[in-house]
């Protein structure tokens, strides 16, 4: 048996014996073979099931292989389509070749040319190293096209990129993939969550530190854009930055060069930068949160990535590959959701995007018992969801906001009296004001 690399096969034909011998040879040549009998079930496969090529018989009554090959081409454009056919002619194959059918083969079908065939298939669809870099990213949606192909070519240069995108929208995902399209790919890519550290303990993971540069250090030890050399360094949430710590972030950008904290000696770096955030920082810069120069040393280039709600079309694409690898993991026996699930996700709003479209399908695998997921699990996860714990930032926010507009309905609107309470000076109490974008004259009778 000729060893060969593996590959999931979807034969159609509404034969079923034929159906069940083909796939049988085709198990024993080494492929991962999927069946189907006409060919409105093939496209409900193909949108649930990952395939690699489609062989289908020509003549069926439903749908025949030709409309079939339109319909496949519809949803996931340059899959291969092999077509058999017991009547093969002339103007059939001259017509399948024209619409972009891989191959036309005559039944009986000579073994060695159908595998051949598939072998030449296979290695003409798969992923060249131009397409490799995206593979991780599931999509069909035009928006996300776009940017993937703005994603692409700014991979080959080495500006700054800062990606803004609601929570929860695959910031990381996207900078990885600029990353291994980008001449650095074989360099490290080493990510960091800006808001997630105290200021010293963030300074410290970023430029590293010095023996003895504060209680604990006990060694010398890099930081992270010395364990990035000749890679990227990713800067996650970058908006959450101290003001503090962004005016050493800068000097770094500048001179290219990162002195570790309690050292006093600079070392070159060499290594591109990514940011991102989900604050609008136009507005921070106005509110002094955020510094205009660094601003612009980050924002170079602009990607913004959509919301999930923008980009319905892959909800179903996203739910099904997200299926497969959690029943991967944890339950191999479930298989899909039901038409009514699948409605239900398509309808959902998802505030927390592709993030909370992971843990709701999480959940429904963890609960089935069924190979078919159901409406009323999926209704249950996202309940579940909608009543979920925000956030320590967002739940900090949220108090903010309430206790301002507290303040200022108890002051009616007078900024010193509120301050005073507040046991802030008005400087502050403004930042505050303005950064939940209050006005005061909007609580005055």
């Amino acid at each position: 048996m000729t060893i060969r690399k593996p590959a999931r096969l979807l034969l159609v034909d509404d034969d079923p014996g034929l159906l069940k011998l083909l796939g049988m040879r085709l198990v024993s040549e080494g492929y991962s073979v999927l069946t189907a009998e006409s060919g409105p079930e093939a496209l409900r496969m193909l949108g649930r099931d990952k395939v690699d090529l489609v062989v289908s018989d020509l003549r069926m009554d439903e749908m025949d292989g030709l409309q079939l090959f339109s319909e496949i081409q519809k949803v996931q454009p340059g899959m291969p389509v092999i077509i058999l056919t017991a009547h093969g002619s002339i103007p059939d194959a001259v017509a399948a070749t024209q619409q972009g059918v891989f191959s036309f083969l005559t039944k009986p079908v000579d073994k060695d040319a159908l595998y051949k065939a598939i072998d030449d298939a296979l290695e003409q669809s798969a992923p060249t190293t131009d397409e490799r870099w995206r593979q991780a990213i599931v999509t069909r949606s035009p928006l996300m096209e776009r940017l993937l192909e703005q994603a692409g070519m700014v991979a080959q240069s080495d500006v700054s990129v800062l990606i803004n995108g609601q929570s929860g929208t695959g910031k990381e995902i996207i900078a990885q993939a600029i990353h291994n399209a980008s001449p650095r790919r074989d360099k490290p890519f080493v990510a960091i969550n800006c808001g997630a550290l105290p200021e010293q303990l963030l300074e410290s993971e970023l430029f590293g530190h010095a023996r003895g540069a504060f209680t604990g250090a006990v060694s010398n030890r890099e930081g992270l854009f010395q364990a990035a050399e000749g890679g990227t360094l990713f800067l996650d949430e970058i908006g959450d930055m101290p003001v503090a710590l962004q005016v050493k972030l800068l000097r770094v950008l500048q001179e290219r060069k990162v002195r570790p904290l309690g050292s006093n000696r600079d070392i070159d770096i060499d290594v591109r930068i990514i940011s991102a955030t989900h604050r609008d920082l136009p507005k921070a810069m106005a509110r002094g949160e955020f510094r205009e120069d660094l601003f612009y040393r980050l924002n170079v280039v602009n990607l913004k990535i959509p919301p999930l709600a923008e980009r319905t079309e892959d909800i179903p694409l996203l739910a099904n590959h997200l299926l497969r690898q959690s029943a991967d993991r944890h339950k191999p026996f479930v298989r899909a959701f039901s038409t009514d699930a699948m409605k239900r996700l398509m309808a959902a709003k998802w505030p927390g995007n592709v993030r909370q479209l992971v843990n709701v399908i999480e959940q429904c695998v963890a609960l089935t018992s069924s190979p078919v997921i159901s409406d009323a699990l999926v209704e249950q996860a996202l309940e579940g969801e909608n009543t979920a714990l925000p956030t320590f930032v967002e739940a900090r926010n949220q108090f903010e906001l309430n206790y301002l507009r507290k303040l200022l309905q108890i002051t009616k609107g007078n900024v010193t009296h509120a301050a005073r309470m507040a046991g802030r000076n008005r400087t502050e109490f403004y930042k505050l004001l303005s950064r939940h974008e209050l006005d005061a004259n909007d609580f005055k009778e």
